[in-house]
Protein backbone atom coordinates (compact mmCIF):
# COMPACT_ATOMS: atom_id res chain seq x y z
CA UNK A 1 0.00 0.00 0.00
CA UNK A 2 1.22 3.47 -0.70
CA UNK A 3 0.08 6.57 1.18
CA UNK A 4 0.68 10.26 0.59
CA UNK A 5 1.79 12.20 3.65
CA UNK A 6 1.92 15.93 4.35
CA UNK A 7 5.04 17.15 6.16
CA UNK A 8 4.92 20.55 7.82
CA UNK A 9 7.96 22.19 9.42
CA UNK A 10 7.26 23.66 12.85
CA UNK A 11 9.22 24.85 15.90
CA UNK A 12 9.64 21.28 17.20
CA UNK A 13 10.66 19.70 13.88
CA UNK A 14 8.11 18.23 11.50
CA UNK A 15 4.45 17.32 11.87
CA UNK A 16 2.95 14.72 9.56
CA UNK A 17 -0.62 14.15 8.41
CA UNK A 18 -1.86 11.13 6.46
CA UNK A 19 -4.85 12.50 4.51
CA UNK A 20 -6.21 9.07 3.54
CA UNK A 21 -6.46 7.98 7.20
CA UNK A 22 -8.70 10.29 9.18
CA UNK A 23 -6.99 11.31 12.41
CA UNK A 24 -3.63 9.74 11.56
CA UNK A 25 -1.00 12.24 12.69
CA UNK A 26 2.54 12.06 14.00
CA UNK A 27 5.70 14.14 14.31
CA UNK A 28 9.47 13.97 14.45
CA UNK A 29 12.42 16.18 15.29
CA UNK A 30 13.93 15.58 11.84
CA UNK A 31 12.34 14.87 8.46
CA UNK A 32 13.78 11.35 8.54
CA UNK A 33 12.35 10.69 12.01
CA UNK A 34 8.96 12.12 10.97
CA UNK A 35 8.81 9.81 7.93
CA UNK A 36 9.80 6.82 10.07
CA UNK A 37 7.10 7.74 12.60
CA UNK A 38 4.55 8.16 9.79
CA UNK A 39 5.24 4.61 8.60
CA UNK A 40 4.72 3.33 12.15
CA UNK A 41 1.56 5.42 12.59
CA UNK A 42 0.07 4.05 9.35
CA UNK A 43 0.77 0.47 10.40
CA UNK A 44 -0.71 1.04 13.88
CA UNK A 45 -3.76 2.76 12.37
CA UNK A 46 -4.44 -0.17 10.03
CA UNK A 47 -3.85 -2.72 12.81
CA UNK A 48 -6.29 -0.80 14.99
CA UNK A 49 -8.95 -0.95 12.28
CA UNK A 50 -8.44 -4.69 12.01
CA UNK A 51 -8.77 -5.10 15.79
CA UNK A 52 -11.99 -3.09 15.73
CA UNK A 53 -13.13 -5.51 13.03
CA UNK A 54 -13.53 -2.68 10.54
CA UNK A 55 -11.30 -4.59 8.15
CA UNK A 56 -13.15 -7.86 7.71
CA UNK A 57 -11.12 -10.89 6.74
CA UNK A 58 -12.81 -13.66 4.81
CA UNK A 59 -11.98 -17.33 4.93
CA UNK A 60 -8.56 -18.04 3.44
CA UNK A 61 -7.25 -14.50 3.96
CA UNK A 62 -4.71 -13.33 6.50
CA UNK A 63 -2.69 -10.27 7.45
CA UNK A 64 1.05 -9.71 7.04
CA UNK A 65 3.41 -6.87 7.80
CA UNK A 66 4.36 -4.95 4.67
CA UNK A 67 6.74 -2.11 4.01
CA UNK A 68 4.86 1.09 3.30
CA UNK A 69 6.39 3.17 0.49
CA UNK A 70 6.18 6.90 0.99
Amino acid sequence: MQFNIILEKDEDGFSVTVPALDGCYTQGHTEKEAIFNAREAIICYLQGLEKLNQIKLTSGTYTRSLEVNI
